[in-house]
Order: C-alpha cells, then structure tokens, then sequence
C-alpha cells in the first residue's frame, strides 16, 4: 500500500512542534521570534555537544499515514530479528511553553524494514518475508530527563517516499500486563527524517539493495518540506568506522500540552 497522502503534506489539527536538533531539554530557551531551522547535523564522528542556548523552533505535525496500528509494545528494542544496520535513537520531549522537559510522556516509533515491508502489512511493497504485526514498532516512557531512547535498524523505502521514521507522543498512558499501553492523550504526530549523503551510504549495503523499489529521494518526497530539524531531521553520528557498523540519531521534540 502506498502512502496516499505523500502528495500532500498536512498538518494535524491545531498542535504544533517545536525541535532543536541535539540540544537537551535544560539548554532550550524559547525567543519571540524564531529563527529559520538550520539543516541537522550529519557527522561521522562522535555528535558536538550543543550551544549554552538553543533556540526552539516550531514546526508543522506531520501526516499519520496509513501504517499505524494500535496498542503497540512498550520496549526500549523495536527491531526483534531485522536484519539492518543499527540505529540508537535519542529523542528529547520537552514543553513547547517553557522548555521544561516532559516525565513520563510515551514516545512511540514505527517505520519499515530494509525491504520497505511493515509489520501487519508485508507484501505492500512487493517483498515476501514472515509477518508477525509487531517488528519495527513500539515505543518508551521518558524520564525526568524527557530522554527516551530507542534501538532500531535504519529503515529502508517503499514506493512514493523516502526513508523515515513515524513519531508520536502520548501522556498520562496506562501500561498493560502484555507489555503494551492504552488510553492517553496524544500530543504529537510526526515524522524523523534522515539526510541524504548517509542513506545514499547506507542504500548501497547488501541488505537494503535488495530492496527492488525505487528509492524516492529527500528532495523528492511530498511530506519533507526541506525544513531542516525544524521538519524532524534528524542528527546522525557514525557508530564506526563505516556505514554497516551503524548510526546514532537524535532530536528534541517540543509539544504543546494543551
């Protein structure tokens, strides 16, 4: 199934998110007129700590699309037995109103395999492997810090957009005696994005080229509006020498509590 709304981005009713790319929640502080989001960092060395002041930007939410499933688990490691170099996520949830950072609020991910394939829907993307409804998704509870950190593996594409990440944020979430969570107040829908110079990389690999669909590119995708981290581009830093050992990535996601 392909993305039906890529060819026109949208927002989600009347919340908005504020991001500052690697900055923690204590450095944040908001101006009366914010600046235009710079493009995020990509480094193959270990991340820059950020300025003494960041600024926070707000931004657009960004379209569910058609993948999403309910009630999914509450685990820190997404990616099960995906094949796929590693992605360690760190993404900050802070206050939009006064930076302060957000307890115990549930950041929940979901994205495709190397093959472009997601769970409860493999086959969309022309790629035949085992189905068990729950790979590539879940999602944390943020500490005192609004800190949740989540392991993955670098996604792949399908038809019609480029690579990335779906992102929402919930509070006040129930967990479940299966490991999973229910009722809430959801905050944010959005996307993570991941630049161009490190897929084009990560693309040439052994396991996502045998993704047989062509790759839409970040410049060519109709969700992406070239926004920067402003539009949830992400920070990435190299875990080694080379593509295969993997990347960090990080954000800091600011919502609107109201």
């Amino acid at each position: 199934m392909t993305d039906t709304s890529k060819a026109t981005p949208n927002t989600i009713g009347r919340r908005t998110l504020l991001i500052a790319t690697g900055a923690t929640a204590a450095s944040l502080a908001v101006t009366a007129a914010a600046p235009e989001a710079p493009t995020a960092e990509v480094t193959d060395a270990a991340p820059v700590a950020p300025a003494a002041a960041a600024v926070c930007t707000l931004t657009k939410e960004m379209t569910e699309g058609p993948y999403y499933l309910d009630g999914q688990l509450v685990r820190a490691d997404i990616s099960e037995d995906k094949t796929g170099i590693p992605l360690e996520l760190t993404l900050t949830v802070v206050d939009d109103d006064t930076c302060a950072p957000l307890n115990n609020a549930l950041v929940e991910i979901w994205h495709c395999d190397a093959l472009g394939e997601y769970s409860g829907f493999v086959g969309n993307n022309g790629h035949d492997e085992p189905d068990n409804g729950t790979f590539l998704r879940g999602g944390v509870l943020t500490g005192t810090d609004g800190v949740a950190e989540i392991t993955t593996v670098y996604p792949g594409w399908y038809r019609g957009r480029c690579v990335h990440i779906h992102v929402k944020v919930h509070t006040d979430v129930t967990l479940t005696d299966d490991g999973s969570f229910t009722g809430g107040q959801e905050l944010h829908t959005g996307q993570l994005f991941f630049d161009e110079t490190i897929t084009t990389r990560v693309a040439t690999l052994a396991t996502y080229a045998a993704n047989t669909v062509p790759r839409t590119t970040l410049a060519q995708d109709g969700i992406y509006d070239d926004g920067g981290a402003a539009s949830g581009l992400l920070t990435l830093a190299a875990l080694g020498s080379s593509p295969s050992a993997g990347y960090t990535g990080t954000l800091t996601l600011g919502v609107e509590r109201s």
